[in-house]
């Protein structure tokens, strides 16, 4: 199956899970990132604000917050071939939201992070195989972003997002790391 026909069946799985069944599986699988010797040991953490039909990072976020980590978030260029720059993140009200209804940090607010300075980047996807690939949401950003990445990547997914195999480009990354709400995937 292509990549386009599974990122449609995903978006769709997902924005069929009810808001309150949303809430709660965002909040398992956070609770097993706190637990983990990546997270804790993190002293910035790179995240996505998420949109309404993913799993919401927005309880990881003030966790992280709440643990005196700094948080930062990505502002996509697509006018500068699909670049990405990380944001650090004190507050919700430093955020906009720019095309497709993504929320992005406002550069005049916020202060820009070294890729090198992040210790723990969650990585977004819809689908996820056993070996870290994923079908994220079409722009490539995460997969250019990771190419030099070199701390701990981690991905959230719930278990019905993991995947026997997902069809990989030579240019796609795997994450190292993915997390549902039964705990630790690999």
């Amino acid at each position: 199956m292509k990549k386009k026909t599974l990122r449609e069946q995903g978006i769709i799985y997902l924005k069929s899970i009810s808001q309150s069944q949303r809430a709660s599986l965002s909040k398992r699988i956070t609770d097993h990132v706190l637990h983990t010797s990546w997270f804790q040991g993190a002293s910035v953490i790179g995240v996505t604000v998420s949109k309404a039909f993913e799993l919401d990072t927005t309880y990881l976020i003030h966790k992280a917050w709440e643990n005196e980590k700094q948080v930062v978030v990505p502002k996509c260029f697509p006018e500068r071939d699909h670049e990405m720059k990380f944001y650090r993140l004190t507050s919700f009200d430093q955020l906009e939201r720019v095309y497709a209804g993504i929320l992005e940090p406002v550069a005049a607010k916020t202060e820009q992070v070294s890729k090198h300075q992040i210790d723990l980047l969650i990585v977004p996807g819809i689908w996820f195989d056993r070996k870290g690939y994923r079908v994220g949401f079409g722009g490539g950003y995460f997969d250019r972003y990771l190419k030099d990445f070199n701390s701990v990547t981690l991905s959230l997914s719930t278990n019905r997002q993991i995947l026997n195999e997902i069809p990989k480009d030579k240019y796609d990354i795997p994450v190292q790391h993915v997390i549902t709400e039964e705990g630790i995937v690999f």
